[in-house]
């Protein structure tokens, strides 16, 4: 792996911490210190702003613009869509005897910034050392609401710490904030209002018709002058600090976005400003307390080093885990059906808040196993967007639906014609964590209300959009990209083909059941979407016939042709080529065998038990080698991979990759946001990588393998109304059911049943 840590932040098991301030790691910092409550999203940075390099970012989830785009050729978008930042509500500007704060260009000491993942709370303070020689220590406090999500908080405290000073304090709501990819803000028709203790906000997006509203209320000991401009509203206090002497300011905010705009807006969002103030911010500093205490005392993840030599590593390890799942249960929650999990989250401005098809294949098993309710609503964002994918495949000129590869809306937002009419992993994907949910969960109800329906119309795009190869005379798909995304207009992706294959199957299976089983809603459904019987044996005889080009010795070929790839070494690349996409030709990235992320390798993930242990081995000791690790998504699968395999130096090693490569910066990209897949792989990593959970044969399965720097690793996951409680000791497994009904299970490949009291197993069976 030819990626190096680079090491910034203090390691603690339950905080990260910054200890003085680099301006050269600004951004950095400012994606690992976001904060989100699925709603509502922040960026770490500065509340004062400055002159200091930053991406000030405050944003709604399902809050976006639309872009026109030049006309092109059919299947080609002509119009994209993009996350925008929307109220900026940590407006915050201090001046002391006439001085403003600017840490770009004042002096200042002392600084500490804390990520608190037991409470989720982001604390910053310092000391500011005035030019007059006034020393003033200030903090500043935020988080976010993670039961009532449209409220937001913050309390700035001074101290005056060696003489009085003369304090200007402002606070404000502004929508002038600036997209930056764009330059331009999306803005527009505002109406505002500050009064005594009060500020109120609400605009309007530029072309996709959007309204928020955004409202504040602050508490503070000191007279306020109230003032708006163009797009924000504002309050100011004047006072004098004497030494000794602290104060804090208390800033309760709301931010709403309900799909009403106007008077019936305004009106609701002034009625949840006032229920806001039946909240002080220490009480909801207690419940979000109280509410991450119930996360942590559930779902933590507990890794415990094998001697002091391994100490060190670990504890970042461990860090690096409760980050990602921080992060992953911060970014969504299941709480809204309109929503998906963009892949910088609500982290950064990068990939415009869009959601890929990482969604179902990667973060999808988190939700399954720690809140399937938030699974279901994953998907039911993709029912509720059919009619989206349903346009998709008709400008691609084929049937049925093709789902997007990048989108907020449903709409395909995604203008790199070899993304959005090449990649087919999206739709296979949606078929894939349709079945998924409904193994491991059992909602066959889903299944027939929704997921059939899917299933068909996916079905019916791959058999619009497959081909019988003139030579191998089977079916296959020609002109994809797959998952690898370093080699494009290829033929039979064996990524592709196998996964069409499966879902084929599946879709055929399904409405060949629910005829059997169901057969009133499969009348319904055959009515509403013109379904015959000949089309359910097409897919069955496509799904049969496909290609898959696997060698003799097990050896799958990634695509016609790639076997004659000229070779890269990629250990040869110095780090400072990272990205590549950043500093190489777009078309020199194409040249050669190498590979940005899994592709054959991601199949034998995802359908794992299909697949013989020969085949895996045969397959990964021939694409790791070739991999660059170019996408977030990349090292955890290769860590699940290598631990199945008894690679166990491999998988640590990937596993500490996919665990800290934002906290490290190891893509060197953090600054434009967190790679949320990265961070839900990072939670697949443990659970399906060393505790062996397979969930996609019979049941559910575990198959421990402890590396050898831990002596323990803990944790516990939910299935079907229990809770599984793991405990992997170097010498034996521990299993019982902490809460639910005894449960069979495979260990080892043995069957067992799982019930409240413990049972061990020896370490490897």
């Amino acid at each position: 792996m030819a990626k190096k840590a680079d090491q910034y932040f203090r390691v603690d098991p339950w905080k990260v911490i910054e200890e003085g301030f680099d301006p050269a790691y600004a951004r950095v910092s400012e994606s690992v210190f976001s904060l989100a409550n699925e709603t509502l999203g922040v960026r770490g940075c500065f509340d004062e702003g400055g002159s200091v390099d930053s991406l000030r970012g405050a944003y709604m989830n399902g809050v976006y613009d639309i872009q026109a785009l030049p006309k092109s050729y059919r299947g080609i978008v002509d119009k994209t869509h993009f996350m925008i930042p929307a109220a900026e509500w940590l407006a915050t500007k201090i001046t002391a005897d006439g001085e403003t704060l600017d840490l770009g260009k004042a002096r200042f000491h002392s600084f500490l910034r804390v990520l608190d993942m037991q409470s989720g709370t982001l604390e910053r303070s310092f000391v500011w050392q005035t030019a007059g020689g006034k020393a003033i220590r200030i903090t500043f406090l935020r988080f976010l609401d993670r039961t009532a999500r449209e409220r937001a908080y913050q309390r700035v405290t001074l101290e005056a710490l060696n003489a009085p000073a003369d304090i200007c304090f402002a606070s404000g709501l502004s929508f002038d904030v600036m997209h930056e990819g764009y330059q331009k803000c999306f803005w527009q028709t505002p109406r505002l209002q500050a009064s005594d203790g009060m500020l109120m906000a609400q605009c309007e997006t530029a072309a996709s018709g959007q309204t928020v509203f955004a409202g504040a209320l602050l508490s503070l000991a000191y007279k306020t002058e109230a003032c708006t401009d163009e797009r924000g509203a504002y309050l100011c206090a004047r006072f004098t600090l004497e030494k000794g002497q602290k104060t804090s300011i208390d800033k309760r905010v709301v931010i709403l976005y309900d799909g009403t705009g106007g008077e019936t807006l305004w009106s609701h969002g002034l009625k949840a400003l006032q229920r806001s103030r039946e909240v002080s911010l220490d009480e909801a500093l207690n419940a979000q307390r109280a509410y991450w205490d119930a996360f942590w005392r559930t779902l933590d993840i507990k890794i415990d080093p094998s001697d002091e030599e391994t100490a060190e590593a670990v504890a970042a390890e461990q860090q690096g885990v409760r980050f990602c799942s921080f992060q992953l249960a911060q970014t969504y929650n299941g709480g809204s059906m309109r929503h998906n999990i963009g892949a910088k989250g609500l982290t950064g401005e990068a990939y415009n808040g869009h959601a890929f098809w990482d969604t179902e294949a990667c973060c999808l098993p988190f939700y399954l196993f720690t809140n399937p309710e938030a699974a279901k609503s994953l998907l039911m964002f993709r029912y509720n967007t059919l009619p989206q994918a349903r346009e998709r495949a008709k400008m691609l000129d084929c049937k049925g639906a093709c789902y997007p590869i990048a989108t907020l809306n449903g709409e395909e937002a995604c203008s790199l014609w070899q993304h959005a009419s090449l990649q087919l992993q999206p739709s296979t994907a949606v078929a894939y964590g349709i079945w998924h949910y409904v193994h491991v969960t059992g909602d066959e109800d889903f299944l027939w209300s929704m997921g059939a329906e899917m299933l068909l119309e996916i079905a019916r795009f791959l058999a619009s959009r497959v081909e019988k190869g003139a030579e191998t005379g089977k079916y296959g798909f020609f002109g994809v990209m797959g998952p690898d995304e370093f080699h494009m207009m290829v033929n039979n992706n064996a990524y592709t083909n196998y996964m069409g294959k499966r879902t084929l199957s599946l879709a055929a299976d399904t409405l060949t059941e629910m005829r059997s089983e169901k057969p009133q809603a499969y009348a319904l459904l055959a009515e509403k979407t013109n379904l015959s019987e000949d089309e359910i044996l097409s897919w069955a005889e496509i799904a049969d016939g496909m290609f898959v080009p696997m060698g003799e010795n097990g050896l799958i070929e990634q695509h016609d042709g790639y076997f004659n790839l000229p070779h890269t070494d990629i250990h040869s690349i110095p780090v400072s080529q990272f990205p590549l996409y950043d500093h190489w030709s777009y078309d020199r990235i194409y040249r050669s065998d190498m590979i940005k992320q899994p592709d054959v390798l991601m199949m034998l993930y995802l359908y794992n038990s299909s697949f013989s242990g020969d085949v895996k081995r045969v397959n990964y000791d021939f694409y790791e080698p070739r991999t660059i690790h170019e996408s977030s998504l990349s090292p955890a699968i290769h860590s699940i991979l290598a631990a199945e395999l008894g690679k166990m130096e491999e998988a640590v090693r990937f596993f500490g990759f996919a665990t800290r490569l934002d906290l490290d910066n190891y893509n060197r990209n953090t600054r434009e946001g967190l790679h949320i897949t990265s961070i839900a792989l990072a939670w697949v990593n443990i659970v399906y990588g060393f505790a062996g959970l397979r969930s996609d044969g019979e049941g559910l399965s575990f198959a421990p393998r402890l590396p050898e720097r831990w002596s323990r690793l803990s944790f516990s996951i939910l299935y079907r109304g229990r809770v599984i409680s793991v405990r992997m000791e170097t010498e034996k497994t521990a299993f019982a059911l902490a809460e639910g009904s005894d449960l069979p299970v495979r260990i080892y490949g043995r069957e067992c049943v799982l019930t409240g009291t413990e049972c061990f197993f020896p370490a490897g069976g």
